[in-house]
C-alpha cells in the first residue's frame, strides 16, 4: 500500500528543507506510532528527492554560466578532496 506523497505547488527549496528538518525531529520521538512514522518517512523521502532535484538543477545552471564566461572557468565537483587533505591519515 504505497501512496505517492504530493508536495505543495510552489514549494521552494528552503521550505522543503525546513519541513524535512521538522520531520527528522518528529521521527526522533519514541512515542510516535509506527504508521505515523511511516507517513512522515514517506513525506521526508519525497522532500529529499525534491531538494536533490533542485540542487541538480541549480548545478546545471551554474555550469552553463561558468562556461559562458570569457575567462573560461572550469567547474569541479563540490565534494572533490583537496590535495592537502588525507596526507596525515596515511
Amino acid at each position: 500500500m504505497t501512496t505517492k506523497t504530493k508536495l505543495p505547488k510552489g514549494l521552494t527549496f528552503e521550505k522543503a528543507l525546513e519541513r524535512l528538518e521538522k520531520i527528522v525531529a518528529e521521527l526522533e520521538d519514541p512515542e510516535r506510532g509506527l504508521e505515523a512514522s511511516l507517513e512522515l518517512f514517506e513525506e521526508g523521502v519525497a522532500l529529499s528527492r525534491f531538494c536533490r532535484g533542485k540542487l541538480e538543477e541549480i548545478q546545471k545552471r551554474v555550469d552553463v554560466v561558468l562556461k559562458e564566461t570569457p575567462e573560461g572557468l572550469v567547474t569541479e565537483p563540490l565534494d572533490a578532496p583537496d590535495d592537502d587533505e588525507g596526507e596525515d591519515e596515511a
